[in-house]
C-alpha cells in the first residue's frame, strides 16, 4: 500500500505577472528552507517542494492579470530560527518587502517564531518555526 503524505494540503498555486522575476525571487527564498524546483513547465509554471510539488508559481491560466488575495498568506515550515532569518533576508535581497521582521509571535502560540514578507506581486509569505514542546 502506498504511504500517505502527512499534510492536509496537496499544493498551493499563486499567480505572477512576471514569471522570470518571480522565479528568481522564489529560487532564492525557497532554497533557504531546503525547497527546490520539483517541476518546471516552461513559460507557464514552476512547483517548489522538498520531495514533491507543493507550492506553484505560475502565469494565470485565464490570461488575465495576476492579483493577490486580500487577507491570505502562505506559510512555510522552517527548521530553525536561522532559517527564518535566512528566508526573510533572501526575500528582501531579492526585491521583496518586509511585512514583519523575524521574531517571536506569542499571539500564535508560545513557541511560534516567524517572519513575513511580500513577494514581487504582493503575495504575503511567511517562514515560521513552530515547536511542540
Amino acid at each position: 500500500m502506498a504511504q500517505s503524505i502527512p499534510t492536509i494540503l496537496n499544493h498551493i498555486s499563486i499567480g505572477t505577472n512576471d514569471l522570470a522575476k518571480a522565479l528568481e525571487f522564489y529560487d532564492a527564498v525557497m532554497a533557504t528552507i531546503g525547497a527546490t524546483r520539483q517541476l518546471d513547465i516552461p513559460n507557464i509554471a514552476v512547483a517548489y517542494g522538498k520531495r514533491f510539488p507543493e507550492f506553484w508559481v505560475q502565469r494565470p491560466l485565464d490570461g488575465q492579470e495576476a492579483t493577490c488575495a486580500n487577507g491570505g498568506h502562505y506559510s512555510f515550515h522552517a527548521t530553525s530560527k536561522e532559517e527564518v532569518h535566512s528566508f526573510y533576508d533572501a526575500a528582501i535581497a531579492s526585491g521583496g518587502t518586509g511585512d514583519g521582521e523575524p521574531g517571536p509571535r506569542p499571539m500564535y502560540g508560545p513557541n511560534y517564531y516567524g517572519a513575513f514578507v511580500r513577494d514581487l506581486d504582493g503575495h504575503k509569505i511567511e517562514a515560521n518555526l513552530l515547536t511542540l514542546d
